[in-house]
């Protein structure tokens, strides 16, 4: 992820200043976004992905531009701990059955994309390597993916 000033605007004494934000995935896609910061809040202003987002997706698009572009606004959190919101390093991945679901959804569109499953899960959850393959696992016993090996 990058964030690089893009712009900046004095008037009337304040200062608004514009920021290009890119979220690039090893995959190809991208997110190009761009970012205005005023006082002490930040807004984005236009959303571009290649290829197109889901709702869902835009709605956690916000927890992955947190962050990094709260940092480069100089925004953060403030001495109290206060001040940007949440900073987690991922989205926070549903638990349950839901969570499961999920992860069986990733490995199959992983699959049909032929594309390394594992690490679909990987970077859609933002777990390590061991934890996705435990989740896998975890989905297979509920049923949402095929067993891996016939039992007798």
């Amino acid at each position: 992820m990058s964030v690089r000033p893009a712009w900046e605007v004095r008037a009337d004494g304040s200062v608004a200043r514009w920021y290009e934000v890119r979220l690039a995935f090893p995959d190809g896609a991208r997110v190009d976004a761009l970012a205005v910061a005023r006082g002490d809040s930040v807004s984005v202003e236009d959303v571009r992905a290649e290829p197109a987002l889901s709702l869902d997706d835009l709605a956690v698009l916000a927890d992955w531009f947190e962050g990094p572009l709260f940092a480069a606004c100089g925004l953060g959190p403030g001495p109290d701990g206060e001040g940007g919101g949440s900073h987690r390093a991922r989205p926070a991945w549903p638990r349950g059955v839901a969570g499961r679901r999920l992860v069986a959804e990733e490995y199959r569109a992983a699959q049909e994309r032929g594309t390394d499953p594992v690490l679909a899960v990987m970077h859609a959850t933002g777990h390590s390597r061991r934890t996705c393959l435990r989740l896998i696992g975890q989905a297979r016993d509920a049923g949402f993916l095929t067993p891996r090996r016939a039992r007798r």
